[in-house]
């Protein structure tokens, strides 16, 4: 026979800040490809020398007058036409790296689009130092992200149990499993800290502070590719995250991040043995 029972799973600080960070990149994200698509390319070095670029997203025509789009990665390039390159904005065809649908705050609005990444950048920053100051003052960094001895000696169970998409039940449940520790603290620490210096290390106004880390990375241009990168990490880390809400009951993930009360349900040994 089966029960449930509510276990307070994440302390309001927890939720606030979570939450905080759900709106910051979403239009960090936004607005940061608007940035991007004043010049739709990527470099690595110092310098951003045409038809050098590591990746470029390029809109034309071709021999019958039609627009098109494409990606180019290296020397590999991909029809992309209508997403990527060259889509439509108001029912025209234009040359535009991302849609305007994908673009914060407007098709064409760069000015607004780096307020608004800039100020939303700050916001993240001064949320994450919040978050570590806080996870180190509660212990909830010690106690809830850093795997223990026994989440190591478990991790090769919870990686085959992630493949064929089992997940904990009971009261483990109500913990993060190893994976999930590993995850968070990679994209805290790893994604939030390297996003946040490349960030900074293309301002020219850094120099005299960041110097040695832009020549570490290779150049200005370097840190911008970098900084797109783990963008785009994050966005993949955003999405699995999404996933696994999703395949592990969104109604209760969302109580518990809202409310801060997860639901855990409890099998007795007879009926987990007939499973």
């Amino acid at each position: 026979m089966a029960t449930t029972r509510l276990v307070y799973r994440h302390r309001w600080p927890v939720r606030l800040m979570h939450w905080i960070n759900v709106v910051c990149l979403f239009v960090l994200l936004g607005s940061g490809l608007q940035i991007f698509n004043a010049h739709p390319a990527l470099y690595w070095g110092n310098r951003s020398d045409p038809g050098k670029a590591v990746l470029a997203l390029q809109g034309g025509v071709d021999a019958k007058g039609n627009p098109r789009g494409s990606t180019r990665i290296g020397k590999h390039v991909f029809d992309t036409t209508g997403v990527l390159g060259a889509s439509k904005v108001n029912g025209e065809w234009r040359n535009r790296g991302f849609p305007s649908w994908a673009t914060i705050p407007g098709p064409g609005w760069l000015a607004m689009g780096r307020r608004w990444h800039f100020f939303f950048a700050w916001l993240f920053v001064a949320n994450g130092l919040a978050y570590v100051g806080w996870s180190l003052f509660s212990r909830h960094l010690a106690r809830d992200l850093v795997p223990t001895r026994r989440d190591w000696r478990g991790i090769g169970r919870s990686i085959v149990d992630h493949l064929r998409f089992r997940h904990p039940r009971g009261a483990e449940a109500a913990r993060y499993n190893v994976l999930q520790r590993l995850a968070y603290l990679v994209a805290i620490f790893v994604f939030g800290g390297g996003i946040v210096l490349m960030g900074i290390a293309m301002s020219p106004r850094m120099d005299a502070v960041l110097h040695g880390l832009v020549d570490v990375v290779g150049g200005r241009q370097s840190a911008r590719t970098i900084h797109f990168i783990i963008a785009t990490a994050f966005v993949a880390f955003v999405l699995v995250h999404v996933f696994e809400v999703l395949v592990t009951g969104p109604l209760n993930q969302l109580r518990g991040m809202v409310t801060g009360w997860y639901r855990i349900r409890h099998e007795d040994k007879e009926t987990a043995s007939h499973e």
